[in-house]
């Protein structure tokens, strides 16, 4: 195209240059495309039939409330009827219960091995010794402390009955007049009190337990009628001096309270503070380890209200006599309709596997920034006159479109297919929370680019870290999350990292999705991103200002690097009018570490030329290096490699020079160096006055380059390369037509289809442009 007169094209028409070449390339790469779009559209697929069988599971007749047929008329004729009366206990999880079953309050009891005792860090003597849990016979401790300790104990003596008082005729009051206690794990609700259908005995507290005193009781769950234990167990009430030894005493006890990793578990603690006879003031202290609200998991109901109502009638006795009684006969559910169990796999598992579903994106973009370095593209593109503004618009625009069209196909496939996920959450939180993602992965992958200089490295390494991105968050933040006691300042902290920041939005998503689903309403809204448990807010505020900050990041260290060597942090800040040698204050020998021996008398007479070139700014020569030096370090344990030893060289305008030398003599490496493919080590060169390690961009406008490798896209056409080549030239129409067809015909590829052939197809040597 040398023929051709050039005008230096505008912003707009490199902008188009760059967008056509994209759309060919994406065009042309359409079997890659299909098989990523078609990545989440096949998990999408495994969810649905997956969820499909769970469901036909959860329908068939054992997991729904239990049926018999029944004569209700007494006409001899049965009829279907459906209740917890004809259900086992997993069909009666889905029964209505009109009239909940009433429980008698009980205690969350130790087990008999983990009950205190006296060891190296529970030093009290007051405590039993361990040889009691040999025998299961240790007592359960309650710990007081209060201003006034005779008053405690007078309390104390009250709370703990000395004998039982059981009534067979009514089993339910008679429970309710003593203090009984399981070692059950209490669950979420009081339908089916575990205590009572666990094959674990019951206990029932007292001052002193016989030998021998277990007494069978009979207890009836809907259809079901068993025989249950309930064995003696001493209250050990102990005092001690304050709150805060009481507090120290119960965390000791707790298996990561201790060094020795041992449960020495306390039944309860009571401060009674300032009580009297005329005040009564009390703190309670009780067992949450059940509470299982370690993530957004439904909490269990604790067994507390039996240890209020046993301090509240230890006060009643001290003021109105030991035959004082406030019986506490019963807590029961609230009513339920029929339900039917869910379990959305999808909103389940959905966290996870979209997390992996989304940053697949990254690889792709970053290994399609990386090719382009790594083929020294950019740097071709850029000696064709394409600036960073134009190259920036548009492969941004582009890749965040690629993104945009992934993002849509997945959510319409998981929408169209029925996924709970996608179905009950709003669609504009989603469409927010998507947009800001992919801009913020974009900016990333142009940021990350930097880092990796070939495809291979750039590929793995980031699919390591997606596919350990999504476990890290499954596995390990997600606990975090889930866990209240974990400070909230260190999850903000956690999701400045961008994949766990996609990972908890995913999350809330899931959980509301869930928890929608399983009662009945719906997923996530605008209004609740107030809650505050609900992190998506932050999640969308964090997403936004690290998606501006990383995109400015990384255009500025784009900008520093784009052209082979590193500039000025402020290079947007310096001067970029041309000047000529003789103008520019700038053109100045620059300070070198090189030292050459110089042996040959033209070597000598070279270096002269140019430091008296160097002073007086002569602007006929267009051409100065001044002590170039490019070493490679050495690997392996090899030396380093001098390529370039300090060359001193001064060319005049219109001048031609040819550089001969072996193999290894350092001719590529000071092209290279000229052209921007490298930085020197030492030393530099102006070429029209413009230093090589800071003004390439202005370098770039004179200078043309036929490299000694192919810096080509292999899936681009050799006419596709020129058209691409020639618009940012700023030939138009007939012109780039006409400039294309006589060069092809000038290399010999215009005949014969060659010339529409990919460039990866051709034969090696150069490809002239």
């Amino acid at each position: 195209m040398a023929d051709t007169p050039i005008r230096v094209a505008t912003f707009w028409t490199q902008a188009n240059a760059l967008l056509r070449k994209n759309l060919t390339y994406q065009k042309r790469n359409l079997r890659t495309n299909i098989r990523l779009i078609s990545f989440p559209f096949i998990l999408c697929l495994l969810l649905v039939l997956l969820q499909k069988i769970v469901n036909d599971e959860l329908d068939k007749p054992k997991n729904k409330c239990g049926c018999a047929c029944v004569d209700t008329n007494g006409d001899g004729k049965c009829e279907k009827v459906c209740g917890l009366e004809y259900s086992t206990l997993i069909q009666a999880a889905s029964c209505p219960i009109p009239s909940p079953p009433k429980w008698p309050p009980i205690l969350q009891m130790p087990a008999p091995d983990f009950r205190a005792v006296r060891t190296d860090f529970f030093p009290h003597k007051d405590l039993p010794n361990e040889s009691c849990r040999e025998s299961m016979s240790c007592p359960v401790t309650m710990l007081l402390t209060g201003n006034n300790r005779s008053f405690g104990n007078i309390l104390a003596g009250s709370m703990v009955p000395s004998s039982l008082t059981w009534n067979s005729s009514d089993v339910l009051y008679g429970a309710s007049l003593n203090v009984l206690g399981s070692e059950s794990r209490p669950t979420t609700n009081n339908f089916l009190d575990p205590a009572f259908i666990s094959n674990l005995p019951l206990y029932y507290m007292q001052r002193q337990c016989a030998a021998g005193s277990t007494l069978l009781i009979p207890v009836s769950i809907f259809s079901l009628s068993k025989t249950q234990d309930i064995t003696c167990v001493q209250g050990l009430p102990l005092w001690r001096n304050s709150s805060s030894e009481v507090n120290d005493e119960i965390y000791k006890g707790y298996q990561n309270g201790n060094s020795e990793g041992k449960i020495n578990e306390i039944l309860s603690g009571f401060d009674f503070l300032n009580s009297d006879g005329n005040n009564f003031n009390v703190t309670i202290w009780y067992n949450s380890s059940y509470k299982s609200d370690i993530g957004r998991s439904s909490n269990v109901l604790l067994r507390v209200p039996r240890l209020v109502n046993l301090v509240s009638n230890g006060y009643l006795k001290f003021l109105f006599g030991a035959g004082t009684e406030m019986p506490f006969e019963f807590v029961k559910e609230m009513p339920k309709p029929a339900t039917k169990i869910k379990l959305d796999f999808s909103s389940l598992l959905g966290a996870l596997f979209f997390t992996w579903v989304i940053l697949q994106l990254f690889p792709v973009i970053l290994t399609s920034l990386v090719y382009e370095k790594q083929q020294k593209l950019r740097i071709m593109m850029k000696m064709h006159g394409l600036g960073d503004g134009p190259y920036w618009m548009i492969s941004y625009a582009y890749f965040l479109t690629v993104s945009a069209v992934y993002m849509f196909c997945f959510v319409m496939f998981g929408s169209v297919i029925g996924l709970k996920f996608f179905t009950m959450n709003d669609y504009s939180i989603q469409f927010v929370f998507y947009l800001l993602f992919i801009n913020l992965q974009v900016s990333l992958a142009f940021l990350v680019a930097a880092m990796f200089s070939t495809v291979k490295t750039a590929e793995v390494s980031t699919y390591i870290c997606v596919f350990g991105t999504g476990l890290l968050g499954g596995f390990l933040f997600q606990f975090f999350v889930e866990d209240p006691s974990f400070p909230r300042g260190w999850i903000i902290v956690m999701e400045l990292y961008p994949g766990f920041l996609l990972y908890r939005g995913l999350y809330e998503f899931a959980f509301y999705s869930f928890t929608g689903n399983l009662m009945g309403t719906y997923g996530m809204r605008w209004k609740d991103l107030t809650d505050s448990i609900n992190g998506m807010r932050e999640v969308l505020i964090i997403m936004l200002v690290e998606w501006i900050v990383v995109l400015l990041v990384a255009f500025w260290i784009d900008r520093g690097l784009s052209s082979g060597s590193w500039k000025h942090p402020l290079f947007f800040l310096q001067r970029r009018d041309k000047k000529a040698p003789s103008q520019n204050p700038g053109l100045e020998r620059q300070g070198s570490e090189v030292l050459v021996q110089i042996d040959q008398p033209d070597v000598k007479e070279e270096r002269d030329k140019v430091e008296k070139l160097l002073k007086e700014g002569d602007p006929s020569h267009v051409i100065i290096c001044d002590h170039l030096k490019k070493v490679y370090r050495g690997k392996d344990g090899n030396p380093e490699k001098f390529a370039v030893r300090g060359l001193s060289l001064a060319l005049l305008r219109g001048e031609c020079f040819g550089m001969l030398g072996p193999n290894g003599a350092g001719k590529t490496s000071f092209i290279s160096m000229m052209i921007g493919l490298i930085k020197p080590t030492a030393g530099t060169a102006f070429v029209e006055g413009l230093d090589i390690r800071t003004e390439m961009d202005g370098i770039y406008a004179s200078m043309g380059v036929c490299p000694q490798h192919d810096l080509l896209w292999e899936t681009l056409t050799g006419r596709e390369h020129l058209l691409f080549y020639g618009r940012l030239k700023n030939l138009k129409d007939s012109a780039l037509i006409q400039a294309v067809e006589e060069s092809l015909k000038g290399v010999n590829l215009f005949h014969g289809g060659v010339a529409d052939k990919q460039a990866g197809e051709y034969s090696g040597g150069p490809f002239y442009i």
